[in-house]
């Protein structure tokens, strides 16, 4: 296989017809490609469920982890390697659920990742039980009786967690999912795109049609995400806010949030240790001519800037 600058690998994609998914990944390509970036220049992260399977798509490195994980697999890989363009892409209930932790870590780090969120508020995979985004009363196909438990706000989370750009999409609008997935890898700092996509198999309520009746675009009507000055965050944050617990009638996508006001981990880091930039752990030399550095001033030399010092008493 050669190089693919359209992203496409020869993995055949097996959702099911219809699943939301391919529209994610149908504007996950495009974006990179129309980013400009290399495949080597890209990892993408994911968990379990059906979004798991995104990184076998994508002609780019790939990561497959573990549930819930993807975001500490994504976090040490951009530490490392701090030129790469990280991507999640992960579950409603894989990220939301065992995942919250880490979702909630990676804003307060405000670290150079994207991550997108395939919100269908089921487990498509195991068979449609109630995710943590599936709204309180709701009963789905799958349910026995209606969800007993109140839902998580995806955007409510980040905005709170410290997300620098908070963004929602409808999978089944390509052109304009694209554009947002753009504009979050673009963003220096921690990214959230949560992508609204129906399940065709197991959640009959938040279908297709019922998203094309419900969904508008803040764009189209005036709204400005953009934090242009730290004391114009709170006003922000709060208009975000509201903006987000707006559910019924209405459903609004859009960038929510964006303040490039905020340091990046990546920067705060490099602050503290100069050669952070210039020699990042992933590119630290550790072997000569397939001879492993195991003496340990050779470890002090490539690691120096890295150690901790301690003042023994």
């Amino acid at each position: 296989m050669g190089l693919r600058l359209d992203y496409r690998t020869d993995v055949w994609v097996d959702w099911c017809p219809g699943c939301g998914n391919y529209g994610i990944l149908a504007a996950l390509r495009q974006a990179l490609r129309e980013l400009g970036l290399k495949p080597w220049e890209v990892v993408v992260v994911s968990g379990i469920g059906c979004s798991g399977k995104t990184p076998h798509y994508i002609y780019a490195n790939g990561v497959h982890t573990l549930h819930g994980r993807p975001i500490p697999f994504a976090t040490g890989i951009k530490l490392a390697r701090p030129d790469l363009t990280v991507i999640v892409t992960g579950g409603d209930g894989d990220l939301l659920g065992i995942g919250a932790g880490h979702f909630v870590a990676l804003g307060r780090r405000n670290l150079d990742i994207t991550v997108i969120v395939h919100n269908n508020q089921v487990y498509g995979l195991t068979k449609g039980q109630a995710s943590p985004t599936l709204p309180y009363g709701v009963k789905t196909k799958a349910l026995p009786k209606p969800n007993l438990q109140d839902a998580v706000n995806p955007l409510a989370l980040a905005l709170a967690s410290g997300y620098t750009f908070v963004a929602r999409a409808y999978a089944m609008d390509v052109n304009h999912l694209k554009e947002v997935i753009k504009a979050a890898v673009r963003h220096k700092g921690s990214a959230l795109v949560d992508v609204l996509q129906p399940c065709v198999t197991y959640n009959d309520v938040y279908t297709a049609d019922w998203y094309r009746e419900h969904v508008y675009k803040l764009e189209e009507e005036g709204w400005d995400p953009l934090v242009r000055d730290p004391g114009e965050r709170p006003a922000k944050m709060a208009a975000a806010l509201e903006k987000a617990l707006e559910w019924g009638d209405r459903v609004p996508v859009g960038v929510f949030y964006q303040d490039t006001t905020r340091d990046t981990l990546e920067e705060r880091i490099a602050a503290r240790i100069p050669s952070y930039k210039r020699q990042p752990p992933g590119l630290a030399v550790i072997e000569n001519q397939g001879r492993p550095v195991v003496g340990e001033e050779e470890l002090k030399a490539v690691f120096r800037d890295y150690l901790v010092r301690v003042k023994r008493r």
